[in-house]
């Protein structure tokens, strides 16, 4: 057993400051060593209560598995008549956002981060339907480097489906798991990424977009594994974040290129993982879970229950954009069977922060100690500091665990990935992670 010490704040939905290094001048693709973003919590703000924090965290984390369930082999219940397009499912939405300036004069905007899809798109006029949106809609035609892509190019075809409109141009869809979809012209245009310019950056121009779950932002950048995430099109061969305690006080860094790396003066060694391949599901960062242990005791769970199906169903993703961890049904019920018999306090009813298996906690705090929880990956063992895993609701009493059970998923959420650099090697196919002060790089 292991003593915890208990946050007093939630993950939510996140702003990127982005600061670029850049140490090329080269317009057109600028050979770019590094960059670093830094995240602040917009939640902070809001002045909600700790239940309504809860609330929120779990409600967003349940919206988002639903889009993530949804499977590249389920498409999108558009017509198949012509003049439209169907769409395999794409993740969609998250946690955070990102502020990126394009065009020529250039129009800022703030996009949401998505490591579960790779196109970059944002709302364009004119626009055919929009959503409502916090900052002006980018306006192509008062733009000097805007440019269509034919439907010969080679990122048109990376597309999932796409279609030719009568001038050539590439039409693209994305639809996402709730419906909400963006439809409109593949493009090119200059991104403006800190004070560096960088030419011929592909992106969706939506002019048809719907849903309620991108109204935080303009849009979405990809950071999937394909070739039109902005990973993939800048050269990156690797990025890294380090989400630091949730105090609001602090922010978490987010690395791309060397700069991603981790520090050679770590006390600790970087673990790693094979980055597993879904050819039906290929944005996605799958990893090897091989079992789970609750205290002293490793979980009698089926081996097949966190594997990779050859339909492209289970496995697990670990993914930026849901906080909580979702456990697939058979080894959830397990999991939760072992701190129900391993905790030293009676279950409570946690319907009202959302949260599956929760517990009366005395009002001592200080006293309260929870089994240790640890995820046996392919080579790695991430061994969680209760924290990671278990959340106090002081006013309600109640002491909850933030993993919960789905089908056809399981997903590694980002509150489990506080404290530790997470490190995605998309070149040479490895997810390296190393318990880190967050807030001290």
């Amino acid at each position: 057993m292991i003593r915890i010490r208990f946050l007093q704040t939630i993950l939510a939905l996140t702003t990127f400051i982005v600061f670029f290094y850049l140490p090329h001048a080269d317009s057109s693709r600028p050979s770019i060593k590094g960059l670093r973003v830094g995240l602040t919590h917009i939640d902070s703000n809001r002045n909600f209560s700790k239940v309504e924090l809860l609330q929120c965290i779990s409600r967003r984390s349940q919206h988002r598995m639903t889009r993530l369930v949804k499977r590249t082999l389920k498409l999108s219940k558009l017509d198949s008549t012509p003049g439209k397009l169907q769409s395999k499912v794409q993740a969609g939405n998250g946690e955070f956002l990102m502020d990126i300036a394009i065009g020529t004069p250039s129009q800022t905007y703030s996009a949401i981060v998505d490591t579960g899809s790779d196109l970059i798109w944002t709302q364009c006029k004119p626009c055919v339907d929009c959503f409502s949106q916090p900052t002006p809609i980018f306006d192509p035609s008062t733009s000097s480097t805007y440019k269509k892509l034919p439907c010969t190019a080679t990122l048109c075809e990376a597309l999932p489906s796409y279609t030719c409109n009568s001038d050539k141009t590439c039409e693209y869809i994305y639809s996402y798991g709730d419906s909400s979809s963006t439809q409109g012209t593949l493009s090119t245009e200059a991104f403006t990424l800190g004070s560096q310019k960088v030419n011929d950056v592909t992106f969706g121009c939506g002019d048809t977009n719907d849903g309620g779950g991108f109204s935080q932002g303009a849009g979405l950048v990809g950071l999937g594994r394909g070739p039109l995430s902005l990973t993939s099109q800048l050269g990156f061969g690797k990025f890294s974040y380090c989400l630091t305690s949730l105090d609001e006080t602090k922010t978490s860094p987010l690395f791309f290129g060397s700069l991603a790396d981790f520090s050679a003066s770590a006390a600790t060694p970087a673990q790693s993982t094979p980055l597993v391949k879904n050819s039906l599901q290929p944005s996605f960062y799958y990893l090897s879970l091989k079992g789970i242990t609750v205290g002293s005791t490793k979980l009698a769970i089926p081996n097949s229950t966190f594997a990779l199906n050859s339909d492209g169903t289970g496995g697990l993703i670990i993914d930026s954009g849901t906080s909580i961890t979702y456990l697939e049904q058979a080894g959830y019920k397990l999991v939760k069977k072992a701190f129900t018999s391993q905790m030293q306090l009676p279950v409570a009813d946690g319907s009202a922060v959302g949260l599956d298996l929760c517990f009366s906690a005395p009002s001592d705090t200080s006293s309260i100690a929870v089994p240790k929880f640890i995820l046996h990956f392919d080579n790695a063992d991430l061994d969680l500091p209760a924290d990671n895993y278990m959340i106090l609701d002081s006013s309600s009493g109640l002491l909850c665990l933030t993993v919960m059970g789905s089908s056809g998923m399981s997903i590694l959420g980002n509150f489990q990935q506080q404290n530790y650099q997470i490190l995605y090697d998309v070149e040479n196919e490895n997810l390296s992670f190393m318990p880190t002060q967050c807030d001290q790089l």
